[in-house]
């Protein structure tokens, strides 16, 4: 049986979207055991996604292809230092490091016969779904083993530098405005730029200002500059500027959110904005964006096939009898193209984002500008 807890290690090397699923594991820990100290441990990289929050007292990283040595001294400083370690991945790694970490352990595995051994080196398992089940309810079911009362919505938080910095990128800024993510990590889940720059046009109409957000390679940077070259004037590129935390706080001010299968898109939802996500092969049962305070309870918020809406998002699905394929686009490699989403009209895109403005959200503050004052 589990004992004391004072100490919690919450395991999840993988990429900032998983990382950002993994902050209601915390918080429910959080909840569970009040006065214990939980930490993460992630992959080098995808820390700032979390560098902010409240209900976290360390964040360990770890390089994802770490040398032997470097490997060595992370496992010496992480052995047996907490009273309880997580891993919300089913992977050799993250569940060894859980068995290093943890006096008692628990995480999801693949029922298989090659996880035997994984399975002697956690105390409770579930396990794992990679179809059927949201990424955070199969994540919560590790509370539940517990003991503990799963909590859902993902934790974005920011600092007041943080804010201060968004106002001073937007200190033009003199009217509500719109936050459009054009540049996802991968080519696969990426929508067109006449698409982007119709939508951008069309909000500007409406007496919006239009805040372009993307990636900070170059290549993102590059599509981001050519959706701002046919953008109306007063588009504001952020693209590459502000780190997450600081974007956390822009899209909490933000009228509407528009963006594709991205991490940006789980943290628009869980801030409450009102959100248009472009989903084409990716599964949406498993990586639909999470509505804020939407309740635990069953496998997803959403279903397999179809435009559908929950709470503050709604998922605009592409067309095609192939959606979901669950590939990395059509050419099956993450910088080939998805037909569902190149051939997606620009007019759904902004039928849904006009739908998404008229709502009235429960405890949602009225979106003002930041230069006003009143934010």
């Amino acid at each position: 049986m589990i004992g004391p807890v004072a100490h919690a290690l919450v395991i999840c090397t993988r990429r900032i979207g998983d990382v950002l699923l993994a902050t209601p594991v915390v918080r429910s820990l959080k909840a569970t055991y009040p006065k214990a100290a939980i930490d993460m441990l992630v992959f080098e990289g995808t820390q700032d996604v979390v560098s902010a929050n409240p209900d976290i007292d360390r964040v360990w990283t770890v390089a994802e292809r770490p040398t032997p040595a470097a490997h060595a001294r992370l496992l010496r400083s992480l052995w047996r230092q907490y009273d309880l370690a997580l891993s919300v991945l089913a992977g050799d790694r993250p569940t060894l490091y859980a068995w290093v970490a943890g006096r008692y352990r628990v995480g999801t595995l693949l029922a298989d016969s090659k996880s035997w051994w994984k399975r002697r080196l956690l105390n409770k398992w579930v396990p794992f779904d990679n179809r059927h089940t949201h990424t955070i309810a199969m994540n919560l079911r590790l509370i539940e083993l517990v003991g503990g009362a799963p909590l859902a919505t993902p934790v974005v938080a920011w600092t007041g530098e943080d804010a201060e910095q968004v106002r001073g990128c937007i200190s033009a800024v003199s009217r509500p405005y719109a936050v459009v993510h054009v540049s996802p990590k991968f080519t696969y889940k990426m929508w067109t730029v006449e698409g982007w720059a119709a939508l951008g046009t069309w909000l500007t109409d409406q007496g919006l200002t239009v805040i372009l957000t993307g990636g900070s390679t170059p290549s993102e940077r590059a599509y981001c500059e050519d959706v701002m070259g046919r953008l109306p004037r007063g588009t504001v590129n952020l693209a590459g500027r502000l780190g997450l935390p600081a974007l956390g706080y822009l899209l909490s001010r933000a009228a509407v959110y528009i963006g594709t299968d991205t991490a940006v898109s789980h943290m628009a939802a869980a801030v409450g904005t009102p959100s248009v996500v472009l989903f084409g092969p990716s599964n949406p049962v498993k990586w639909g964006p999470w509505p804020k305070d939407f309740p635990f309870g069953g496998n997803s918020p959403w279903k397999t096939k179809g435009t559908q809406r929950q709470g503050n998002v709604l998922l605009l699905q592409g067309q095609g009898d192939c959606v979901p394929c669950y590939a990395e686009g059509c050419s099956r490699h993450i910088d080939s193209l998805s037909d569902c989403l190149q051939h997606l009209p620009a007019a759904f895109v902004i039928d849904a984002a006009r739908s998404m403005l008229s709502m009235k959200l429960p405890g949602r503050r009225e979106p003002l500008s930041i230069i006003s004052g009143r934010v």
